[in-house]
């Protein structure tokens, strides 16, 4: 059972994305090589621009690894009706090594929030094997469901997840 205080729970990821679950692998997610991702920060568009190192700790050489960024919050968080927006998929990724040794599947998408304060979640699954992810890449980046993608992709549940919060900057937040 997740605690109270775990900020996966507060945040809403696991109930509005994915059900509960223990992370039994660690991921770092770091942008411009030295903006590291932590449950529940802000992060400004500017700053999220292009697509951020995911290293995977913690598995093996024969374990591969799905990572999913996507953004429950679309259009606004007070009324989500085209949630999720897929932002980047990548699959295969090496238990030792980073996302850009894996497979990009959905390019990445930097964050565009037009109302309220919106969750980008990074998702990491671990495969049964290698080239297991075999469902097509989305039409649409709207409406990606993370269950779904997961179960028919026999990934069961998130082995680590994080997630920050990101708005709309104004000409006042930039400088």
């Amino acid at each position: 059972m997740a605690r109270i205080s775990d900020p996966l729970v507060v945040g809403r990821v696991i109930g509005d994305v994915i059900d509960n679950f223990s992370p039994t692998v660690k991921m770092s997610v770091i942008y411009n090589s030295n903006k590291q991702v932590y449950n529940g920060h802000e992060f400004l568009p500017s700053m999220v621009t292009s697509k951020p190192r995911v290293d995977v700790l913690g598995g093996d050489m024969r374990s591969f690894f799905t990572l999913i960024m996507t953004d429950p919050d679309v259009p606004g968080p007070s009324d989500p009706f085209l949630k999720e927006h897929l932002h980047w998929m990548a699959t295969d990724i090496p238990g030792t090594t980073d996302s850009s040794f894996g497979k990009e599947v959905v390019s990445y998408e930097k964050p565009r929030p037009n109302i309220g304060i919106h969750r980008l979640v990074f998702l990491l699954f671990k495969q049964q094997r290698r080239q297991a992810v075999n469902t097509p890449p989305p039409a649409l980046r709207d409406g990606f469901s993370t269950r779904k993608f997961a179960e028919e992709n026999e990934l069961g549940l998130p082995v680590a997840a994080v997630f920050f919060n990101c708005q709309r900057e104004t000409a006042a937040r930039r400088r």
